[in-house]
């Protein structure tokens, strides 16, 4: 059976449209998420242990810390919520971005597939090493770090190239 390849090129101008808008509220969102990240932990394996599992002194000392959350001890109710919450949405996130991408022009075989599927992998190795970071060794914090480095730059790539094939891919 031969089939027609469909890209995100050849769409009509009013799906482009929405996928466009889609692609760009989408991505403020991760950027959002990820401000609030940096903001969080300082980027750093200390900053990731110290928001789950807490800072010695919670008392905030100097004015500048006030417009930070403090750093308190996440438990099991915080950890379930947040866990619930993230892989659930990165899923989301990883499929819809996934199944828009999957339909680009540019990038083909080994590689996209490898694009596609590295979120869904990249979210239970992070949330799962916060969980043995919690709970078992501090030394998990790196794994967690390496995981989203891999995780974003893959959603990244993948909104940018589709959303360059449907504004300006001919």
């Amino acid at each position: 059976m031969i089939m027609n390849k469909l890209y995100l090129k050849d769409l009509s101008k009013d799906i482009k449209l929405i996928l466009v808008a889609f692609l760009i509220t989408l991505s403020t969102g991760i950027l959002v998420g990820m401000i609030y990240v940096i903001k969080t932990t300082d980027s750093n394996p200390e900053g990731i242990i110290q928001h789950y599992n807490g800072k010695d002194t919670a008392i905030i000392n100097d004015i500048s810390d006030w417009d930070s959350p403090p750093k308190v001890k996440k438990y099991l109710h915080d950890m379930l919520e947040t866990t619930h919450t993230h892989i659930t949405s990165f899923a989301i996130i990883s499929m819809l971005v996934g199944s828009i991408f999957y339909f680009n022009s540019t990038i083909n075989n080994k590689l996209k597939i490898f694009l596609i599927i590295e979120p869904f992998i990249s979210t239970l190795v992070t949330f799962g090493s916060l969980w043995l970071m919690r709970y078992v060794n501090d030394s998990f914090a790196y794994i967690v770090m390496i995981s989203a480095a891999l995780l974003y730059p893959c959603w990244i790539i993948m909104i940018s190239i589709s959303l360059y094939e449907l504004l300006f891919k001919k």
